[in-house]
């Protein structure tokens, strides 16, 4: 959102009118952050008793494991120990840090845990990989003999939120803000299309901006205010034991707790001591939904609304697998537990940022007391200056598709994440159900093919096709190790192949395609994109959506079709969102997606495929790179766009979903004569990272500025005024690229995210990679200090550091020649 929209109504000196919903520790961290920038209009209601209304905050243990495969996760709760570490309530720190301890007890879990070693040192995390003996003396009451070893991050530790609420309350109230407590919300005004006042039994309160910080009734006040929010809320159980006998393990009796946090992923455990006692969370039973709408007020609750009875029968196994790990729990029993309530979206990410649907209402829900202060600072930035310092693109509201919204697409997802939240997860592995949910026009025939689908967007997105198999026979193709040979097939090294040397068939349709038409579209477009669009029309443009501050938010194609109408490729529902948010009365923009489809088709042999199936010439001198036309092939009218994602002669064929079929099988008879091929995601992601195509949300973000991520060729200063110009003004020598990387060994392989060293020491991340096996090495980009070509560095892939090169990009046809024939 800019900053203009975010001071719509009320100026841009005023001090806007917040109304904050929830006091639990995201609403409580959001008023101390709001205030801190001077926004100091704040008032934060709850329905429950000050300072802990019953909300998750309440029951929270307040674990805080940094390390993820999200590196926005971290960042959020790195800042949330540095902000907590800060805060005291009755002379004690609102942060223990007494680390974290995560235990293998099997050879899997051990090398994820080397795994996620290389992550914590590609976000900045100190972590060590340790043995049994170790772990025992971390935590004395674990049998060694059952580990194989853990992952000691010793800056870790417990939060303790009711007081980090305490003190967050008095230091927004000494800057103005108020806190309401037994207001319960029974409504949100609103004026046109903006948010005028939240209506509670106790009174109305005008609001230029209100969040939702309600936690698991996030859906009750979303339902108030027209905003869909899709969250499931669920019940986790947490039990204490009775006394250890000789206060087993725990250095001081008088702590709360000394020793580090544990998880015991193998069996969906953690573990935190409470003085003499130890507390048992569990995630091995099955998923307890709670119907927001249901949970009692505060003052009808057994013990509070977010505590629900303890269902012993659904513990009993945990309870013998805490056992079987610290026998000398065998000594004591379970003396209390609960059922206690949080919230889970369907992919596991908060659900962050303002409504289209009612301009001026936030959500910040979904949000664990591990993220609340890093997810409060940023939903504070991007209220007051206009954008987050951090990308939020993971947890925008606006990443789900509307086919992942329905209650039973949230509930069915919402309940796996909690079953898979402690799970070895591969980052290509595709959720189990709801599938298949969306398919392309082209789903019959690629089953025919034997295609292998993964799932993206709700897409079913085929990685390879195993009537391809006889073509990989003879292909020499490094072998993989077990994590790295997951969800690929030396099949993609034929389908690469074929791409190089004949002519393929790639399915594209799950690419976003918006059309802009309008008397204004032109102009609008130009406002709000980096490159220059004021070309012909049958033009085709490579260009940037930045944010005011020179951020890359997308990277669009943009087609001009007609003087007023355009065909934009973009990446997610959120650039749409953002297109709405600034389009004028005289430009109209709509997803065609789902009623269209795509087909690259791609090789040396692309235009004998096509040619004799189109009227039109398809020379490169009639028809150059970058440049479309509306035409037909066969009895089927397409847009046709010259452009090429895998560095090969082609086009993208674009028509209505309901020709798809038709289009397919057009293209596939005319194709037998030259050999042709469907190919896959994975065949597709070696080829044009060979070609050093970025990836927008993997290769780069709003975090990264234009230059530094090497499209820099997007940008026309020179074009008249943009949304980020400005900022690019400004911009000093870069600090850091987007750098190229050769593996040096043919057979060594890495995914992505892992750490790069350099001198010795982690000086960048893995972004993208895969292997090229047009180059016969593995690709990897990589965020890295400038370095020269040639520079030695080192990527580490489950503790072992792999040597590679910084090479000049591109890596392949470098002269273009390919493309442009």
């Amino acid at each position: 959102m800019s900053r203009s929209d975010a001071h719509a109504t009320v100026g841009p000196t005023a001090r806007p009118r917040v109304v904050v919903i929830g006091a639990g520790i995201v609403g409580c961290s959001l008023a101390d952050e709001l205030t801190a920038r001077g926004w100091t209009d704040v008032t934060v209601l709850d329905q429950g008793p000050l300072p802990a209304p019953g909300g998750s905050t309440s029951h929270a243990p307040g674990l805080v494991f940094r390390t993820g495969p999200s590196k926005t996760l971290t960042a959020f709760a790195a800042y949330t120990v540095e902000k907590f570490t800060s805060l005291e309530v009755d002379g004690l720190s609102c942060f223990l840090p007494v680390g974290g301890l995560e235990l293998a007890t099997t050879p899997e879990r051990w090398a994820d845990l080397h795994r996620k070693a290389g992550l914590a040192a590609s976000w900045g995390v100190r972590a060590e990989l340790v043995g049994p003996e170790r772990c025992k003396e971390l935590w004395p009451l674990v049998d060694a003999t059952r580990l194989h070893g853990g992952l000691y991050t010793p800056d870790d530790g417990l939060a303790r939120a009711v007081p980090a609420c305490r003190a967050q309350m008095e230091r927004a109230r000494a800057r103005g803000a108020r806190f309401l407590d037994r207001h319960t919300v029974t409504g949100i005004e609103r004026d046109g299309d903006r948010v005028a006042a939240v209506v509670t039994d106790r009174g109305t309160f005008p609001a230029d901006h209100v969040v939702s910080a309600a936690g698991f009734w996030g859906p009750v006040i979303g339902r108030m205010a027209g905003v869909d929010v899709p969250l499931l809320p669920l019940a986790h159980q947490y039990a204490k034991t009775g006394p250890l006998p000789g206060t087993a393990g725990v250095t001081d009796p008088d702590a709360e707790a000394s020793r580090p946090i544990l998880r015991f992923q193998d069996r969906d455990l953690y573990f935190r001591e409470h003085a003499d006692r130890i507390g048992i969370g569990s995630y091995a039973h099955q998923p307890l939904p709670v119907d927001p709408f249901t949970v009692p007020a505060y003052d009808d609750a057994e013990d509070m609304p977010s505590s629900y009875p303890f269902t012993e029968e659904d513990f009993a196994p945990s309870w013998e697998e805490c056992r079987w790990l610290m026998p000398s729990l065998k000594e004591t029993e379970i003396a209390e537990g609960f059922n206690g309530v949080f919230s889970f979206t369907p992919d596991g990410m908060p659900l962050l940022g303002p409504s289209r649907a009612l301009r001026g209402f936030w959500l910040a829900e979904a949000v664990w007391v591990t993220h609340s202060a890093g997810v409060a600072k940023a939903v504070a930035e991007w209220m007051v200056e206009g954008r987050p310092s951090l990308d939020l693109h993971e947890c925008e509201l606006t990443r789900f598709e509307d086919a992942q919204r329905s209650p039973a697409y949230v509930a069915e997802r919402g309940s796996r994440q909690f079953i898979e939240v402690y799970d070895v997860i591969h980052p290509l592995q595709p959720p189990a159900e709801p599938r298949p949910l969306r398919v392309s026009p082209f789903h019959a025939r690629q089953q025919d093919l034997g295609a292998v689908f993964l799932e993206g967007g709700g897409w079913e997105r085929p990685h390879w096709y195993e009537a391809n198999a006889p073509l990989a026979k003879g292909i020499e193709v490094p072998p993989r190790d077990a994590w790295a040979a997951r969800h690929w097939s030396p099949i993609a090294a034929a389908e690469a192949r074929a791409t190089r040397e004949g002519v393929t068939l790639y399915d594209m349709t799950p690419l976003r395609r918006l059309e802009v038409t309008g008397p204004g579209s032109l102009a609008f477009l130009q406002r709000m994109t980096s490159n220059n669009l004021a070309k012909k029309p049958g033009s085709v443009t490579y260009t940037l959506l930045l944010d005011e501050a020179g951020g890359i938010r997308s990277d669009l194609t943009v087609a001009r079709l007609t003087p007023d109408r355009f065909q934009v490729g973009a990446n997610s529902p959120a650039d749409l969102d953002w297109l709405l948010r600034h389009a004028p009365d005289d430009v109209h923009l709509r997803d065609i997606t789902s009623g269209t489809c795509c087909v690259g088709v791609w090789g040396p042999l692309a235009r004998a495929l096509v040619q004799p199936l189109t009227r039109d010439d398809f020379s490169h001198e009639a028809f150059g790179y970058f440049k479309a036309k509306e035409t037909y092939i066969g009895h089927v009218p397409v847009t046709a766009m010259r452009l090429s994602y895998v560095g090969e002669l082609g086009w993208e064929l674009y028509t209505t979903a309901d020709l798809g079929l038709r289009l397919w099988d057009t293209l596939w008879e005319a194709g037998r004569a030259h050999g042709v091929i469907a190919a896959g995601r994975s065949a597709f992601n070696s080829l044009r990272l060979e070609k050093g195509y970025r990836a927008w949300g993997h290769d780069m973000t709003s975090e990264h500025n234009p230059y530094e991520a090497g499209v820099g060729f997007a940008v026309r200063m020179n074009k008249g005024e943009f949304v980020g110009r400005s900022a690019l003004e400004e911009l000093g020598a870069p600090t850091r690229r987007l750098t190229a990387l050769l593996l040096d060994d043919p057979a060594a392989v890495v995914l992505g995210k892992e750490p790069v060293y350099v001198d010795g020491a982690p000086a960048g991340y893995v972004t993208s990679a895969s292997y090229g096996y047009t180059l016969g090495r593995c690709v990897a980009y990589a965020w890295l200090p400038p370095l020269e070509t040639g520079t030695g560095v080192h990527v580490e892939y489950f503790g072992e550091k792999m040597p590679a090169t910084v090479a000049v990009e591109p890596l392949f046809d470098p002269e273009m020649t390919r493309i442009r024939r």
